[in-house]
């Protein structure tokens, strides 16, 4: 029976977890999900098929595919889902990702085929009525689909030129629901899933993977300490 919900993840949110040593937290996160976890064949490709060849990175991918053979994480398959589908969707989501933004010049990239797999499989989700969000811890692919708008300002400051955008475009990535690592930790910790306890094991845990790469601000981890009780 199909399940009624899944997390798609990205590359980056996953790393994300390997390189703080928090593989068992995903473990119970998924035990305690009502759903699955969900990786594309381009994700998988990112975090196991390329890496798993270079020794710097093999650790990691080797985790990854632990994860996978024991149903930790899924392909799109085992929803029933065609993973030729995908792809072909993925490739026109960016076409129209990658040419919202322009300069005087050229479109400007905003995101790749493995970012754009998580959003075509979101997509293909919610028209079989499977409720999902989509695990991304990049920046500029979270504002695209929380507050598009604000990408014309963030592009002017960090290319100096002047950036016009189609409005069209820019409404279509509003229906995705994006988690960051740092919110799946923050519920990891609620439901005393978390191998450290205490206010300040929840800092940790933020700052950590603020600095391998999640897109948490300084404000927003203040914010989630307050809702927690002094220890």
């Amino acid at each position: 029976m199909e399940p009624e919900k899944a997390i798609i993840f990205d590359a980056g949110t996953l790393i994300s977890f390997f390189m703080n040593g928090l593989t068992e937290e995903l473990k119970k996160l998924k035990k305690s999900f009502d759903g699955k976890f969900i990786i594309t064949k381009e994700v998988k490709y990112e975090i196991i098929d390329h890496p798993i060849k270079i020794r710097r990175f093999e650790l990691e991918a080797m985790i990854a595919q632990e994860l996978l053979d024991n149903k930790i994480i899924e392909l799109p398959s085992s929803m029933g889902i065609d993973e030729k589908e995908i792809t072909k969707n993925a490739q026109e989501i960016m076409k129209i990702s990658n040419s919202i933004f322009k300069d005087q010049k050229r479109d400007i990239h905003l995101i790749d085929l493995g970012e754009a797999s998580c959003l075509a499989l979101g997509e293909m989700l919610d028209k079989k009525g499977t409720k999902n969000l989509i695990g991304i811890d990049e920046r500029t692919m979270r504002i695209l689909c929380e507050k598009p708008e604000n990408l014309k300002e963030i592009l002017q400051k960090k290319l100096h030129v002047q950036i016009k955008y189609d409005k069209d475009k820019i409404n279509y990535f509003k229906k995705f629901k994006i988690i960051r690592s740092c919110e799946l930790i923050y519920v990891a910790y609620k439901k005393g899933l978390t191998s450290l306890s205490g206010k300040k094991a929840l800092e940790a845990y933020m700052y950590a993977l603020k600095f391998k790469g999640c897109s948490i601000s300084e404000e927003e981890i203040k914010k989630m300490l307050h809702t927690i009780q002094k220890h």
